[in-house]
């Protein structure tokens, strides 16, 4: 018998890593196809690029590192980081933006803590906190749904400003993310935290046009998507219901804990479920098997912790979304996790 001495990502079924990758981008394409449906054919774009910069990156790190490049970028890992990264960016942000996230994500975060498996943080998270914090412009330009767009923008033009910064008539971003009314398109968790700062309460900002007209159901329809694609990964056993039952589950305890003490301050739990990227990130980013924990009562205490955090973020901290912050964070709890939640060995003492 031939024992295998390999890092993680471990999986308890028989599949390669990449046979695992390509379920978890195909099953990313219902949430794709409705965020292209309401808001334009532009992550597309952004996918295109973001896929070929993290192979290019890959491909040329390895080389450095004297490691095989084409079995290394056929595991998929990659591509796949470099889907979540486009998808997490607005639309039309400049293609720098998601060419430095990529280049970032696949060099510093992946690849120089020793490849797939050796990376301690989720590589397309760190990447949408970085640039975040370093282009907060461009990272919160999103546009309005296509019925509420001022400008009508083929896919042309779409390119046109993500390569350029305006359309082929010479429109800008700026006046591209707002719609024939003036109403600039943030996504319902940044107005709702501009609103609360401002002293406004839940029920006056649930009044507000961005809540009344069909860009908050696309919204929601999106997190359907996402939430649809992780039920067939569920299906098909690729990741397990442990992490994403309990981040949803204490996302809804904990957002209702905090609606029930405060309910002008604070959003119920259905606002927290289908907003921003939670389906997103329940399905497809918290159950990264290289950086969530790995024992199935740390598995329990990883969810619960993010979806804690999630809350807090998002009702106390200065970010709207706090999806990836909470996941970094995780992230650096799961060694002392893992560690505490070790099941006890078999006729160990008590």
């Amino acid at each position: 018998m031939a024992f295998i001495n390999a890092s993680s990502p471990y999986q308890s079924n028989k599949r390669k890593t990449s046979e695992i990758m390509r379920w978890v981008i195909l099953c990313l394409i219902p949430g794709i196809a409705i965020q292209s449906y309401y808001f334009g054919f532009a992550n597309l774009i952004q996918i295109f690029i973001a896929a070929l910069t993290a192979l290019i990156c890959e491909g040329f790190i390895l080389h450095m590192r004297k490691r095989p490049i084409t079995v290394t970028l056929k595991d998929n890992s990659a591509l796949l980081t470099a889907i979540l990264i486009a998808i997490s960016i607005p639309p039309l942000s400049p293609w720098w933006v998601v060419t430095i996230g990529c280049g970032f994500a696949i060099i510093f975060v992946k690849q120089l803590y020793g490849g797939l498996g050796q990376n301690i943080f989720n590589p397309a998270m760190a990447a949408y906190v970085l640039l975040l914090i370093a282009f907060p412009v461009q990272m919160t330009s999103w546009l309005p749904m296509h019925d509420l767009q001022s400008i009508d923008m083929s896919f042309i033009d779409q390119l046109s400003c993500i390569l350029t910064g305006s359309t082929r008539d010479g429109y800008s971003l700026q006046q591209l993310t707002s719609n024939i009314d003036g109403l600039s398109m943030a996504t319902p968790l940044d107005i709702t935290k501009n609103a609360l700062n401002a002293g406004f309460t839940i029920s006056e900002i649930l009044q507000r046009a961005a809540f009344a007209n069909s860009s908050w159901q696309a919204i929601q329809w999106v997190n359907i998507g996402f939430l649809f694609g992780g039920g067939i990964l569920l299906y098909k056993r690729i990741i397990q219901y442990t992490i994403p039952l309990s981040f949803l589950l204490g996302l809804s305890v904990f957002s209702f804990i905090a609606f029930a003490y405060a309910p002008d301050l604070n959003t119920t739990p259905i606002f927290h479920l289908f907003s921003g990227a939670t389906m997103l990130g329940a399905f497809f980013i918290l159950t990264d098997p290289v950086s969530a924990a790995t024992t199935q009562k740390g598995r329990i205490l990883y969810g619960l912790l993010i979806a804690l955090l999630v809350v807090l973020i998002r009702n106390i901290g200065g970010y709207p979304d706090a999806v990836a912050f909470a996941v970094l964070l995780a992230n650096i709890c799961v060694p002392l996790i893992d560690y505490y939640s070790q099941p006890r060995v078999y006729g160990g003492r008590t």
